[in-house]
């Protein structure tokens, strides 16, 4: 049985551990109030773009571009969102895992030296470059500040290379923010891009707390019905936008899909910054309240012990005035 003096040095360990972990999770929730706030302010353009393609889709089904175009793959990317640090529970090894599995399936078909990994985030370069893997530029700093513009240079750099017939398949992997308890690992075909897919894609999100609660769960759950009966009556509606397209559709559907590869790629960014800070808060909460639970079990400990040392004395003070 240890010690009272040993139960003492690690009942201050564990409060010392527990400052740290309580004190990251209100770092992370301030963290993630700001990356949902970013999110929010580039919904507005995202709403807006996907009406107007979807205006344009209604109006003639069989505009094409070259982003669009599906063909056999020789060459492939992989466009991996992890995060510079650690502690935030299995979110970047539930990352990695993805990426290599990804790589193993393209190394069944165009071989592993055919596929390029663009890392954004220190933990996926580091992880792809001890993998031996064909890393394409590094990109840590995006994934703590988050920059639309090299977003869009880094979506650019990709467009050509598959207008120009390098690449054949684009694929991102990432986390979904859909809330502060709930966060989907995705992967999806970046390039070519399928514009109905693209529309139809599962947006939801709860912006509005970052606390991660069955309640909050049921709160997303009942606002993602009310959202889906509302796209219901919506969908009844016709069109009522009268576009003047000039000079021809194809034109145009060229400038406004790669806008939407834009999105997509500034978008997935967000939604793995986001959901980062959630799940270091969660960690962080999870490693706090059993700190809480090992200090219950020591003060306990420390109690018992304590109680029998006294009655130990007692009984020695008391056996030895019976024997005088």
């Amino acid at each position: 049985m240890p010690s009272l003096k040993e139960i003492k040095g690690r009942i201050a360990s564990v409060n010392s551990t527990r400052k740290i972990t309580s004190a990251m999770k209100m770092v992370a929730s301030s963290k993630l109030h700001h990356a949902q706030v970013a999110i929010q302010n580039m919904l507005p353009y995202e709403e807006l773009l996907e009406h107007i393609l979807k205006s344009f889709l209604a109006a003639e089904a069989e505009a094409q571009t070259i982003y669009d175009q599906v063909r056999p793959v020789k060459r492939a990317a992989l466009v991996v969102f992890t995060s510079n640090s650690s502690l935030c529970g299995g979110f970047n090894a539930n990352t990695i895992k993805m990426m290599l599995h990804a790589v193993d399936e393209y190394d069944k078909t165009i071989g592993r030296d055919n596929v390029e990994i663009y890392p954004i985030g220190r933990k996926g370069h580091e992880k792809a470059c001890k993998m031996g893997l064909k890393v394409q530029g590094e990109f840590s700093a995006l994934a703590d500040k988050p920059n639309v513009q090299q977003c869009i240079e880094i979506a650019m750099e990709l467009g050509k290379k598959f207008a120009d017939g390098e690449i054949d398949k684009v694929d991102l992997i990432y986390h979904h923010f859909k809330s502060a308890g709930s966060q989907v690992l995705t992967r999806k075909t970046f390039l070519p891009i399928d514009v109905e897919s693209e529309l139809q894609a599962n947006h939801e999100r709860d912006l509005t707390s970052v606390i991660a609660t069955k309640e909050s769960q049921e709160y997303l759950k009942k606002r993602g019905e009310r959202e889906s009966r509302r796209e219901d009556e919506e969908a009844v509606k016709p069109l009522n936008d009268n576009f003047i397209v000039e000079p021809d559709m194809n034109t145009v559907l060229s400038s406004l899909i790669p806008k939407l590869a834009h999105l997509s790629l500034y978008t997935a960014l967000l939604d793995s910054n986001a959901s980062e800070h959630a799940a270091r808060m969660v960690a962080m909460q999870t490693a706090t309240d059993n700190a809480d639970e090992l200090l219950r079990e020591l003060n306990l400990q420390y109690n018992k012990s304590r109680q029998q040392a006294i009655t130990n004395e007692l009984l020695d003070i008391v056996g030895g005035s019976v024997n005088n």
